[in-house]
């Protein structure tokens, strides 16, 4: 495998494509990436790629627009010095959010994005917790949408042994919460909202039992924090006893660590599909490294095995 396969990376997460290679024990590949003075992205890939199965590993994650062209332009960079393969690791998909028309005249940028990752030169994508599962219908080559359930699940079993229910967040998490709770044994709720703006959220009712329990909020994403803090007030008035929020990318925009700390919430669980940054600093926050899991399906698709079998 040392032989056949590359990998490299962008600037957005670094420290999660150096476990990956870690993992696999494979060397990292070497590039430059870098910006002009004027802000264009400059690639060199400094090693010959020709004949290699390449693995590119980038989350567009903040700054979004800057991460999502350094992956582009390592796509045609790599397409160009004739790769056997190109396959584009993306722990963390921006734009996923608006993945159909809620409003006239409005985008669908998770389209748009899978087609330019795909004519840039990706022969595959691997994903982690996609906002939206329809998303992997949008490329026209293979797509993986890796979860995330078994790390938060082997963190959460050696954590809590009390009475836990899985709360889902709003109604579109009720498929993700029920799994969850399937396989902790636990119960189930979901906190009926409605979003009168984005980023705006506001709780109406609490559906299921949580009182005197332990509510594990589980959700894809944690971006301004809002849904989850008006999700605590919500169980709090419930009854709920202690209160714990379980996400895979961890955006933490806005007033998102200033509402954390602010609330109830005991620990918030996320991975480092986003890495940890400085200016989001909480003593709340607790990352999982989902390193070996994505390094296991690049294993798995090089070698031609199962990939779904990780999360059976």
């Amino acid at each position: 495998m040392k032989n056949r396969i590359r990998i490299f990376t962008g600037n957005s997460n670094r420290p999660l494509a150096e476990k990956i290679s870690g993992y696999l024990d494979v060397e990292l590949g070497k590039a430059e990436v870098r910006s002009f003075s004027d802000g264009e992205i400059f690639v060199d890939i400094q090693e010959s790629v020709r004949g290699m199965e390449i693995y590119v590993v980038q989350s567009i994650c903040t700054p979004g627009n800057d991460n999502l062209m350094e992956l582009l332009i390592m796509l045609d960079a790599l397409k160009r010095a004739s790769a056997q393969s190109i396959t584009a690791v993306i722990p963390y998909y921006g734009y996923a959010r608006q993945d159909r028309k809620v409003a006239p005249r409005t985008p669908i940028t998770a389209k748009l994005v899978a087609d330019l990752i795909e004519v840039a030169g990706a022969t595959r994508v691997v994903c982690m917790d996609l906002h939206a599962g329809q998303i992997q219908g949008f490329f026209n080559i293979p797509v993986d949408n890796l979860y995330a359930t078994p790390v938060l699940l082997k963190y959460i079993e050696n954590k809590f042994t009390d009475d836990v229910v899985v709360v889902s967040p709003d109604a579109g998490g009720v498929e993700r919460a029920r799994a969850f709770a399937k396989r902790l044994h636990a119960g189930l709720a979901i906190i009926d909202k409605r979003r009168p703006a984005p980023n705006v959220s506001e709780v109406m009712n609490v559906i299921g039992d949580v009182e005197g329990k332990s509510a594990i909020i589980l959700d894809d994403m944690i971006d301004t924090a809002g849904t989850v803090t008006q999700a605590t007030g919500a169980l709090k008035e419930h009854g709920a006893d202690k209160i714990y929020a379980c996400c895979t990318h961890a955006v933490l925009s806005g007033p998102a660590i200033e509402r954390l700390e602010k609330s109830v919430i005991t620990e918030v669980v996320v991975t480092d599909t986003i890495p940890e940054r400085a200016e989001v600093k909480s003593e709340k926050l607790k990352y999982l490294c989902v390193a070996p899991l994505l390094g296991e399906a690049i294993k798995r698709i090089h070698f031609g095995e199962s990939v779904s079998s990780l999360f059976v």
